[in-house]
């Protein structure tokens, strides 16, 4: 718990600090004189100001934001001999600029943290496939496990290499997400280069709403090859009850010959039948010979009815490598990772609005924090990733144009550039007012989604 709070406090006081920099710097670039800038709202816990510096620096209590105070003629009077130091007597392309540098701050940070963690590399699984879901996209379009992806494409774009099984994933998220299907670059393990072979997964054909369990369970790829071998056993569960033993490799199932972990672990889900757990025979290999066991999975509940457990860890760990980059590709690798996200991200938002996408995908504080600690509690490399991720989330959010956001200040400028006059007082207000309660809106949904997730890892 303590770990997830630090987590959390300290990711969202980074990205913030980050945004409202971006305020900032370009603000003195332009001439603006700048009064405060805070990191937080409420009562200020810290304070300073640099000599000779207009600026008042600020920590404040409350950690969910910050803002930068700038002169202004709209909020306070100012003095004659510093009107040409105040934000709204600025030029167009000067207020524009200031108030894009916050977005756009954030989405440099997220190249910055992608950079960092291609530089210093990363632990990630070979892009060795599992055997597929039956019946799913996937098992259709022939895959088998053992499959080694060594390159892939969305719709008619050109084939890239294939680094790890993340890439696979990323690809396949967005592929479904963005209704494209996906080619891949496969060839069996075993064999030479020559037994490459295009496969075509029909993505597109899902109609995918949320990037979810199930959507990768109907595209069929829900882990990289693992060979069918049984970890730790807990004590009393049906895996101990049937004799089974950390070391034992699963050759069959009934009369199914078992090719890796997540084929194991479908048989395993599948054994239950009108709510009632069939009894399976299985042939495991233990100590160079061959043992036939007796096994009777537990039946447990979820969202999509019942399935089978057995207690036990399924599947030996994948096979990792360390995926590294240079400084130029590194950072190339980082831009295009932003941009991706950013699309994607930008995209979702738009279904959503239109009904095309679920609002389950928005996700509030609670969740945030809930990755934060997940993601520290893995190491660094993951918690600068979900840094990333959200910093993306935070500059493409900003942009959005809400009149209460930096997108929407952006807009009024558009207006302002296009017919000569800025946006008048009265509808000033009313948009205001819309913003506020579309965004009060926004975050009721994702606080209630939270809440839900919450509420169904505890009694679901």
């Amino acid at each position: 718990m303590l770990l997830t709070v630090v987590a959390f406090v300290v990711a969202l006081g980074v990205l913030i600090a980050v945004h409202e920099y971006g305020h900032y710097r370009v603000a003195v670039a332009c001439g603006v004189k700048v009064l405060r800038f805070s990191v937080g709202f409420g009562k200020p816990l810290l304070r300073w100001q640099k000599k000779g510096s207009p600026t008042e620096f600020v920590l404040a209590a409350f950690p969910l934001g910050g803002y930068v105070r700038m002169l202004d003629e709209r909020e306070a009077p100012v003095a004659p001999e510093e009107r040409h130091l105040a934000f709204n007597t600025q030029p167009l392309r000067s207020r524009a600029a200031i108030v894009a540098a916050g977005p756009l701050a954030n989405l440099l940070l997220a190249v910055v943290l992608y950079s960092i963690v291609n530089w210093t590399g990363v632990q990630e699984a070979r892009p060795l496939l599992a055997q597929p879901v039956a019946g799913s996209v996937a098992d259709k379009a022939g895959l088998r496990a053992g499959d080694l992806v060594v390159g892939a494409a969305l719709g008619n774009d050109e084939i890239e290499p294939v680094d790890s099984y993340e890439d696979v994933r990323w690809l396949l998220t967005r592929g479904a997400l963005d209704a494209q299907d996906a080619r891949l670059i496969v060839r069996d393990e075993q064999k030479s280069r020559s037994s490459e072979r295009e496969v075509t997964l029909g993505l597109a054909a899902l109609g995918a709403k949320d990037a979810d369990l199930s959507l990768f369970r109907k595209i069929g790829i829900l882990s990289p090859y693992s060979r069918p071998m049984i970890g730790d056993v807990m004590p009393g569960s049906p895996a101990e009850k049937a004799g089974l033993r950390q070391g034992d490799l699963v050759r069959r199932v009934g009369t199914a010959q078992v090719a890796d972990g997540q084929q194991l672990r479908e048989l395993i889900r599948q054994s239950v039948s009108d709510g009632k757990a069939q009894s399976q025979t299985w042939q495991v290999e233990r100590e160079g010979r061959l043992v036939d066991l007796n096994v009777a999975p537990e039946v447990l509940q979820d969202e999509n009815g019942s399935y089978g457990r057995i207690g036990a860890y399924v599947g030996e760990p994948p096979a990792l490598i360390t995926v590294r980059y240079g400084v130029f590709e590194g950072v190339w690798k980082g831009v295009q990772r932003t941009w991706e996200v950013s699309a994607l991200t930008l995209r979702m938002m738009g279904r959503m609005v239109i009904g095309q996408a679920s609002v389950k995908n928005l996700s509030g504080p609670l969740t945030i924090a809930d990755y934060a600690g997940r993601s520290a509690s893995m190491g660094l490399t993951q918690y600068l990733i979900f840094m990333a991720l959200i910093s993306v989330s935070l500059g493409v959010l900003n942009l959005l144009p809400l009149p209460v956001l930096d997108g929407g200040h952006l807009m009024y400028y558009l207006w302002e550039g296009i017919t000569g006059r800025g946006v008048s007082d009265i509808w000033m207000e009313r948009l205001q007012r819309g913003g506020i309660a579309v965004l009060m809106v926004m975050m009721s949904i994702a606080l209630f989604n939270d809440v839900t997730r919450y509420v169904t890892r505890l009694f679901g």
